[in-house]
């Protein structure tokens, strides 16, 4: 019988092995003509004391190391951030179906960020991360409060019926000030359809100081997500504060989801179909879960980016549309399955 440690490891090493592969097809499929021994000895060629002839050509090692390597980094960074928020929502709310939209992060961000188009001329395109950031954690930061002052002894799920009353106030103003300026509706919904494309590793360098400390603290706490699995007040007799350790992880894991969001767009259903798919082979257990979903969850939107630069070559399709086309029917599968736990 396979110890747990030794099937812990077996996992993990599997699923690294998965998202090894998705980042070597991210960073080969594509019109540049690029080959897998050219790019392991350009990889090779930049570590110290190691001089080799990759063969490629100077356009070639600049799509590689501007366009595609960052592109691809990018990618895994948002799918991991976004598959380990989901999981971590739904363990801090006992409910399969919370992902990191939940709260109105994406209404939020998507607020900002049309704000910004609309009234930032030619300085939108800079504007549009910072907006949607701050967007997404003033919904949170909204839908927390409103939440705890009126959940009582179900602060769990008001914070939920919150975060849809949120969600739908932002998006309403958000359709007024697409209204009133029809003239940026291709460029605002280019970004609520989700997008990955890159100015060399400026995205990267924006996003990943929020997203290594979200995933550390989350990591920190995984144990306590099992201990909560059990119900506040058993938790609360092992001396957990419940009330407390839900307001961290909320809020480290949307401080992520915005980060990634307001450098992405708006990239549905991997919160909910990594981790539930996940849990389903490996089971509930948040210290395997938690890692294995950040590996899957970097693979899975790796290999979405390709399906989406390359479905309708040499135009590219949106990779929320992706993700929906895969996730939408995962969502109906899991829907079924969760009947009398939500």
């Amino acid at each position: 019988m396979t110890r747990p440690s030794s099937r812990s490891a077996l996992v993990l090493g599997g699923a690294t092995l998965v998202l090894l592969a998705a980042l070597l097809a991210g960073t080969l499929v594509g019109p540049a003509g690029l080959t897998a021994g050219g790019v392991l000895l350009e990889l090779l060629d930049r570590l110290p004391l190691v001089s080799v002839d990759s063969g490629l050509t100077l356009r070639q090692q600049v799509i590689l190391w501007e366009i595609r390597i960052p592109r691809v980094v990018l990618g895994a960074i948002v799918g991991a951030m976004l598959a380990i928020a989901g999981a971590t929502y739904q363990g801090v709310f006992r409910n399969p179906l919370a992902d990191p939209y939940l709260l109105g992060v994406s209404s939020g961000a998507g607020l900002g960020a049309t704000l910004a188009i609309v009234v930032g001329g030619a300085a939108a395109q800079a504007m549009v991360p910072p907006a949607a950031f701050a967007g997404g954690m003033i919904a949170v930061l909204a839908t927390y409060a409103l939440g705890r002052s009126v959940g009582g002894g179900r602060t769990e799920v008001v914070i939920i019926l919150a975060g849809v009353a949120v969600a739908a106030f932002a998006s309403a103003i958000q359709t007024f000030f697409m209204q009133r300026h029809d003239d940026t509706l291709r460029q605002v919904y280019s970004w609520m359809l989700g997008r990955l494309t890159t100015s060399g590793w400026a995205e990267v360098t924006r996003v990943l100081p929020y997203v290594i400390v979200s995933v550390a603290v989350i990591f920190l706490f995984r144990r306590m997500l099992d201990v909560m699995a059990v119900g506040d007040v058993e938790a609360a007799t092992l001396g957990i504060s419940p009330s407390r350790v839900r307001l961290v992880l909320i809020s480290v894991a949307t401080l992520g989801t915005a980060a990634v969001v307001s450098v992405s767009g708006l990239i549905g259903f991997v919160g909910i179909v990594i981790p539930h798919a996940v849990r389903m082979v490996i089971g509930p257990g948040h210290r395997l879960l938690l890692p294995v979903s950040l590996l899957v969850g970097a693979a899975f939107l790796v290999l979405a980016d390709v399906v989406a630069r390359t479905a309708m070559s040499p135009a590219e399709l949106p990779i929320g549309v992706v993700t929906a086309a895969i996730g939408a029917p995962f969502f109906l599968f899991v829907l079924r399955r969760s009947r009398g736990q939500i």
